[in-house]
């Protein structure tokens, strides 16, 4: 299974992007970054593999706990997924055709966040889910 990160907008040398390297590099998963060009231009989402899932992160999504999220990944790999993708928006959001695409909405609470910093929260939450699936103790079971 791979984790497929589709973002608008490139991150470039900033403090976000440094720490979604640090947190990717750490995942037991194969991934990829896709950076998009911001809202304005008219580029598609790369196509979705047979047997892959399509989660876009809004505000409006479903709210899980860490584990949670870590099952929830973990189901999706059992079930065969061939990639898991998530897809950011750019400062404006997410395009009509990206929420289309979308097989689920994930939120991190019901704040607004920058583009940058959900990409590089998301990226600590896979991390995370990837240590606690692979049988790392985590403090805040239960």
């Amino acid at each position: 299974m791979k984790i497929h990160i589709i973002a608008r907008g490139r991150i470039g040398r900033s403090p976000e992007g440094e720490l979604v390297e640090r947190y990717m590099k750490r995942l037991s998963w194969p991934y990829r970054i896709t950076e998009l060009p911001d809202r304005a231009s008219n580029t598609p989402l790369p196509p979705a593999p047979p047997h892959s899932i399509t989660v876009a992160m809004d505000e409006k999504g479903k709210t899980w706990r860490s584990l949670e999220f870590a099952r929830k990944i973990g189901g999706w790999q059992d079930e065969g997924r061939s990639e898991i993708r998530f897809l950011i928006g750019a400062a404006d959001g997410l395009r009509d055709e990206e929420r289309a695409a979308a097989d689920m909405y994930f939120a991190f609470g019901s704040a607004t966040w920058p583009h940058m910093l959900a990409r590089a929260m998301l990226a600590e939450q896979l991390w995370r889910a990837s240590a606690i699936l692979s049988g790392h103790p985590y403090h805040r079971e239960g």
